[in-house]
């Protein structure tokens, strides 16, 4: 399948299947987010990933309570990952401060989209997490100073078959050469 269509095909998946996802697996898929390009190759992230059933259960319990209860969800999924971000080096933050940017944001989330395509190209679906009870992630993670957990994925072999959502028209979203 070329690099298009795992674009095209992938989607928010919520239900996953029982198999779990091998190690060596899910070791490609943490190692696609390790090669995402980051701001003065700052590579400004970590990936915490919960494959030990107890241990999972243990973060969901702590992250997906009150508000955020609509996402546990993502605990029946073979595997969590906490992606945890710090603000980067001294040449990124100064970056960061001149052009009002969170350069840092942008890397994960650069990191984020190789694990999910590099995912999808192995039959194995994903869904992006960001209801969640970001300060008890820190907390559970001892996330230090500087650091967040910026967005949870879950991982596991797709239960269901989303149909595709609508997209704009390339006439509306497309320019050349100038903008409007």
């Amino acid at each position: 399948m070329s690099l298009l269509e795992i674009i095209r095909t992938r989607r928010s998946i919520r239900k996953y299947t029982a198999q779990k996802i091998a190690r060596g697996d899910l070791d490609v898929i943490l190692e696609a987010g390790l090669l995402a390009p980051s701001a003065c190759n700052s590579q400004p992230w970590r990936f915490v990933a919960f494959d030990d059933d107890d241990a999972k259960r243990a973060f969901a319990d702590a992250v997906f309570t009150g508000i955020y209860a609509p996402a546990k969800f993502a605990a029946e999924a073979p595997v969590l990952v906490a992606l945890v971000s710090n603000r980067g080096n001294v040449p990124v933050w100064l970056g960061n401060a001149i052009k009002g940017a969170q350069f840092w944001v942008m890397d994960a989330g650069i990191a984020g989209q190789n694990m999910v395509l590099q995912a999808w190209s192995m039959g194995i679906g994903s869904c992006w997490i960001g209801w969640f009870d970001h300060k008890k992630a820190a907390k559970h993670l001892n996330a230090g100073f500087g650091e967040k957990v910026e967005i949870l994925f879950a991982f596991g072999y797709p239960a269901e078959a989303p149909e595709a959502r609508p997209r704009k028209d390339k006439a509306e979203m497309f320019y050349y050469n100038k903008y409007k």
